[in-house]
């Protein structure tokens, strides 16, 4: 395994521009980068080998001797303390990243099962903490519009913790389009004045949720396509809940109706 001790080393550089969400495209795929051994664990597991993993020379665990007995030795390299925490993104690094190739522009089709559109969400800290409820609950496919935080960076990778391996994630997407080619109930988070209490609401087994911008809320554009607009009680003088919560709330309310 190759040792990395300059910073001026042009791997090393490539590695630091794509920690650092610069983007490097590759034919028709991205390549990002995956810190962690959670992360890359999960890479593993769901898409197999990456194109270059990195390891923190003298850092030792259990799980790293494991990670790196799957790893050809062409494909590993090792940079020396200084030059791993250049590049890590992490309060605490772990000793481990990947560079990893990831399709890029894939032509969404219609989900047939429960599905989260998501409207100009513009937080990665919730966007990845949509895909991982996501995940949770069991749902086919997440849809973005444009607007949203990209699915790749890596805040969105760090809150989501390996939600991308397991799900179908779509950008780019028209929404507009999506709900009407979709055979399912649309179902909406509003505050508006025809909006149900979503505890009092008989929800159904499939459908589109569609939850809005952070701070315009679901465009009107999107509204309009809606069969339920749902909204959550709260406490008098509470004006709005975080997306990212109100997403959990609305999922586990559909599953627990139909969990029986």
């Amino acid at each position: 395994m190759r040792l990395i001790e300059s910073k001026d080393n042009a791997l090393f550089k490539r590695v630091q521009r794509l920690a650092h969400d610069k983007r490097e495209l590759d034919g028709g795929d991205q390549l990002i980068w995956l810190e962690g051994i959670h992360l890359c664990q999960m890479w593993l597991e769901r898409r197999g080998l990456p194109e270059l993993a990195v390891f923190e020379m003298d850092r030792h665990s259990d799980e790293l001797l494991e990670l790196a007995r799957f790893l050809p030795g062409h494909s590993s390299v090792t940079f020396n303390a200084t030059l791993m925490n250049a590049v890590s993104q992490v309060g605490q690094g772990q000793g481990i990243g990947f560079i990893v190739r990831v399709p890029r522009g894939q032509v969404w089709t219609a989900p047939t099962k429960r599905a989260i559109l998501l409207d100009q969400v513009q937080d990665p800290g919730n966007v990845g903490t949509v895909l991982r409820t996501a995940v949770a609950v069991g749902l086919e496919a997440v849809y973005l519009t444009p607007g949203c935080a990209s699915v790749w960076s890596q805040k969105v990778l760090r809150s989501a913790q390996g939600a991308h391996f397991s799900i179908q994630i779509h950008e780019q997407v028209d929404g507009v389009a999506l709900l009407e080619k979709a055979a399912l109930p649309v179902l909406v988070t509003s505050l508006g004045p025809d909006a149900q209490d979503l505890y009092e609401s008989s929800l159904p087994d499939q459908g589109i949720w569609v939850f809005g911008n952070e701070g315009q809320g679901v465009s009107p554009a999107l509204l309009t396509k809606a069969n339920q607009c749902l909204f959550i009680p709260q406490a008098p003088g509470v004006e709005s809940l975080n997306v990212a919560i109100a997403t959990a709330l609305c999922l586990y309310e559909q599953r627990r109706q139909h969990s029986r």
